[in-house]
């Protein structure tokens, strides 16, 4: 019986500690106050985010540049951008730092995304929804504003929440560009008369 054995290497394990420091993102802003003040809240998460944010990063570079790119990482790596960008926003909702609409509208796009592009691979059209650069800078406004809304203090002057929340608005109108973008790339596949193979 033969089985496939999966290769772990350098970029698969930052990939793995990425995912394992959501629940530590979302964990901190729930510390008793007691025992951790909700300014040393703010900049644990922001920290952390960043952190992982970080990782991100590196693991691709690594991955591409000495040859350690695998199915499977490619899965992991864009499973765990999901995962960590949504819960934050589910933590900034929380806390009432971002709008309900903007968080149901980045969701409900990374789900709606997700599924088009696994329906897209069924049918063989995957590289017809591959990443855009409207989507790129999307991602950038994002990785940019939640650690901003995260750790929500002035710093340096500079109004962290107010220049968030304008990042975040400008994320989620380039979030509703690109899945139209997408949608748009994969209409004539989404009948019922398209065959999966």
């Amino acid at each position: 019986m033969n089985k496939q054995q999966v290769k772990v290497n350098i970029a698969m394990i930052l990939t793995w500690i990425r995912i394992a420091m959501i629940p530590l993102i979302v964990g901190v802003f729930y510390v008793p106050d007691e025992w951790m003040s909700p300014f040393m809240q703010n900049v644990w998460g922001t920290a952390l985010f960043i952190m992982a944010a970080l990782t991100d990063a590196f693991d691709g570079y690594i991955a591409r540049n000495y040859n350690m790119e695998s199915a499977i990482g490619a899965f992991l790596d864009t499973t765990a951008d999901k995962l960590m960008v949504c819960a934050a926003l589910i933590v900034l909702l929380a806390f009432n730092r971002v709008d309900m609409l903007v968080a149901l509208i980045i969701i409900g796009r990374e789900i709606t995304v997700t599924a088009l592009r696994e329906w897209m691979a069924k049918v063989g059209a995957a590289a017809r929804v591959k990443v855009n650069w409207f989507g790129k800078i999307k991602a950038i406004a994002q990785m940019v504003a939640i650690p901003m809304l995260l750790f929500w203090e002035p710093f340096l002057g500079i109004d962290m929440a107010w220049l968030g929340t304008i990042l975040i608005y400008v994320a989620a109108i380039l979030t509703i560009y690109s899945m139209v973008v997408y949608l748009r790339a994969a209409s004539p596949y989404l009948s019922e008369e398209t065959p999966v193979k």
